[in-house]
C-alpha cells in the first residue's frame, strides 16, 4: 500500500523539510536524497527536465524515505497527470490565484469520484501490476501543494485554503514580492502582511503553510513563524553557495600568504 510519508507527517502536525531539485540530473537527486530530508521537489516549471528525466529522477530516489514531489509547468490536468504517472507522490501547482484554480488542481490530482485523473498502468502503479491497490489508496495519499504567488492569490487566500483536498499553501517569496511591486523587499511591511495573511488563512482552515527559504538560517526563522512545509533551498543555490565559499576561502588564504 502506498503511504505518503510527508503527508503523514503533516497530518500528525510535524514539520516536513526538503528542497528543490532544479538540475535535470538523477545523479544529483540520488546524492541529495541520501541526506534524509522529508521530500524533494523536482522542478519541471522553471527547470529544464522533461518527463522522461523527471521519471529518472524519481527512480533515482527509490530506496530512500524521501517523498518525490513534482512542480508542474502549469495548473493543467495533463501536466499533473504526467507528473503523478511518472511516480510523483504529490504536485506543486504554480499560480493558484482563486478557489476555482485550487479545485481544478485537486481534481486533476485525484481519481474519480473525487477527481478526474485518468487511470492507466504506469510506473506509479508498477506498470499496472499494483493498479487496484494504487487507485484504492491514492486519493488519500496524494499531496496537493498550491502556490500562492500573486497579489490576487493573497486576496483569495481564505477561499483557496477552504477548498477540500488542498494540503499546503506554498509561498514563493520572489514571485509574491514581484507581484506586489516590491521585488525581494522581504522586510517590507506590505510583503510581511501578505505572508501573515496566508499563514492565517492556512490556520483558519487547518491547512499547512509552506515557503521557500533562502538558507538554513532562514528556514529556522520561517519554521518559528509557523511554516511546516519548508524548503531549505535548491541544488543550484547550494552548489553556488558552497563553490563561492570555497573559492573565497582559498583566495583570502592566498592573500594572507602574500601579505606574510
Amino acid at each position: 500500500m502506498l503511504t505518503n510519508k510527508t503527508k503523514q507527517r503533516l497530518r500528525e502536525g510535524h514539520l516536513a523539510i526538503g528542497q528543490w531539485i532544479s538540475f535535470p540530473s538523477p545523479a544529483i537527486a540520488e546524492l541529495v536524497a541520501s541526506f534524509g530530508m522529508d521530500w524533494l521537489v523536482i522542478d519541471a516549471e522553471h527547470g529544464p527536465a522533461g518527463w522522461e528525466t523527471v521519471e529518472e529522477i524519481v527512480r533515482a530516489m527509490k530506496g530512500t524515505e524521501v517523498t518525490p514531489v513534482v512542480r508542474v509547468p502549469a495548473n493543467d490536468a495533463a501536466f499533473i497527470k504526467k507528473a503523478l504517472d511518472r511516480g510523483g507522490h504529490g504536485v506543486v501547482v504554480p499560480l493558484v490565484n482563486t478557489a476555482a484554480h485550487a479545485a481544478a488542481a485537486v481534481a486533476a490530482a485525484k481519481f474519480p469520484p473525487d477527481g478526474i485523473r485518468g487511470v492507466a498502468g504506469t510506473r506509479a502503479s508498477r506498470y499496472g501490476l499494483d493498479l487496484p491497490d494504487y487507485v484504492a489508496h491514492w486519493n488519500e495519499e496524494v499531496l496537493v501543494i498550491c502556490q500562492l504567488e500573486t497579489a490576487e492569490a493573497v486576496r483569495n487566500a481564505e477561499a483557496i485554503a477552504a477548498v477540500p483536498g488542498v494540503d499546503v499553501l506554498f509561498i514563493g517569496p520572489n514571485d509574491l514580492s514581484a507581484s506586489l511591486g516590491i521585488f525581494r523587499q522581504f522586510d517590507n511591511p506590505e510583503y510581511r502582511r501578505a505572508v501573515d495573511h496566508i499563514l492565517s488563512a492556512a490556520r483558519m482552515h487547518q491547512k499547512v503553510a509552506g515557503i521557500m527559504a533562502s538558507s538554513a538560517d532562514d528556514a529556522l526563522v520561517q519554521i518559528e513563524r509557523g511554516f511546516r512545509f519548508v524548503s531549505v533551498g535548491s541544488d543550484t543555490r547550494m552548489l553556488a553557495a558552497a563553490t563561492a565559499a570555497a573559492y573565497e576561502k582559498v583566495r583570502n588564504g592566498l592573500l594572507e600568504r602574500k601579505r606574510a
